[in-house]
């Protein structure tokens, strides 16, 4: 890579980071870090298709095009997010990112009565107002994970939590999110956030979460 990219990319990083006001910690936002990984990549595309006399050149050209191309999927999952937390802001249900990923975690409280797969009608809001951002936002995969607590059989659990995966997909489905775009998955109680010897922690694991993913 030439002196004149690798300065490009240093100055590129410099301007990517931001001051939280909260804690005074410099980060990189998620459109700004794809976009940097987009570089990185394009880059190494463009020297390795280049012949020797012109990897300079190529780096320079793959980096403007990979930090295109990163930047796009970061700014779109960006405002998906905001329009998410907007969306749900006081309704239980907790948004967390990870990367490129989004993912909506909704506790038991919310969701389903216990041993049922039959969605709550306080639920339907929430739902409602997910199925709003995936129509507008609907360049995302949409994975439905229903969980269970470790109470009864694991037969009956596992059932018990797919057919809760496809009750929300279905619901979805029906508020105009795509089917194709939906998949809906069971794990049952294998996947525990919280400790099943009380009520509370069991109430935690009966939840559904929905993570959004780059198509």
């Amino acid at each position: 890579m030439n002196k004149f990219f690798t300065a490009t990319l240093v100055c590129t990083l410099a301007a990517c980071t931001t001051t939280d006001p909260y804690t005074g910690e410099s980060k990189t936002n998620n459109t700004s870090a794809g976009a940097i990984i987009g570089a990185v990549a394009g880059a190494a595309v463009g020297v390795a298709s280049s012949s020797k006399k012109d990897r300079g050149k190529g780096a320079l050209t793959g980096a403007v095009a990979g930090g295109a191309i990163g930047g796009g999927v970061g700014y779109y999952m960006d405002t998906q997010e905001t329009e998410l937390r907007q969306q749900l802001q006081g309704s239980g249900v907790q948004v967390q990112r990870n990367g490129d990923n989004i993912n909506l975690i909704m506790p038991g409280n919310i969701t389903f009565e216990t041993g049922k797969y039959n969605i709550r009608p306080q639920f339907y809001d929430v739902l409602n107002s997910v199925a709003v951002v995936l129509t507008e936002f609907n360049k995302t995969a949409v994975n439905i994970g229903g969980h269970t607590d470790s109470t009864g059989s694991n037969d009956f659990n596992q059932l018990l939590s797919e057919r809760r995966a496809q009750s929300v997909r279905d619901y979805l489905g029906e508020r105009k999110v795509v089917y194709s775009r939906m998949k809906a998955t069971g794990y049952g109680p294998r996947y525990p956030i919280a400790s099943n010897s009380n009520s509370a922690g069991r109430e935690q694991n009966r939840r559904v979460e929905i993570q959004l993913s780059p198509l």
